[in-house]
């Protein structure tokens, strides 16, 4: 805003004339406000008239603080889960995971025959707690013409029973050229 519009909106609030408007904002180095301030100080407003202004610079900066802690509100509520928030999505997560290992079932066979059925919850917890002698005993396993594989499992981006099976294939070729 120029010098003359600045001169032109205080005359227009404050209803002074053009000199005393102009000798006003000069005096205060075209600040409105203290403009405003220094004719009601000198008495030249009326009190029936409304004097109230903020200067473009004042108004902006109290608009953009408004503005970004109203932003910031937002992101921490978006943001910022209470602890109960975050432990409710990892026990459904967790409960998720329970019922698909419940659900879906891991089966070991022996020349053709069906031997042992068990959730994978059962393999799960078998390799966490007693790794050192689960492993070595499929592996056995394997050399004992076991195949392994698991059911009930809807999409997979892998098939995990045909990398089974051929696992199987390769221990059955090398045993077939220890021979």
């Amino acid at each position: 805003m120029d010098k003359l519009e600045k001169v032109e909106k205080l005359r227009e609030k404050t209803g002074v004339s053009y000199a005393d408007a102009k000798d006003a904002l000069e005096a205060n180095e075209y600040d409105m406000l203290d403009a405003i301030v220094y004719l009601e100080k000198a008495g030249k407003i009326n009190d029936q008239q409304s004097a109230r202004y903020e200067t473009h610079k004042e108004a902006a900066d109290s608009t953009t603080e408004d503005f970004a802690k109203a932003q910031q509100e937002y992101e921490k509520s978006v943001n910022s889960s209470s602890i109960g928030d975050v432990l409710n999505k990892f026990f459904d997560w967790c409960g998720k995971v329970l019922k698909k290992s419940v659900e879906n079932s891991f089966i070991i066979h022996h020349k053709e025959r069906q031997v042992i059925k068990v959730p994978v919850l059962i393999l799960a917890l078998a390799l966490i707690f007693a790794f050192w002698v689960t492993v070595p005993l499929l592996v056995l396993g394997l050399f004992c013409n076991c195949r392994y594989h698991f059911e009930g499992i809807d999409s997979v981006t892998i098939n995990i029973n045909e990398m089974c099976d051929k696992a199987a294939d390769s221990v059955d070729e090398a045993k077939d050229t220890k021979k």
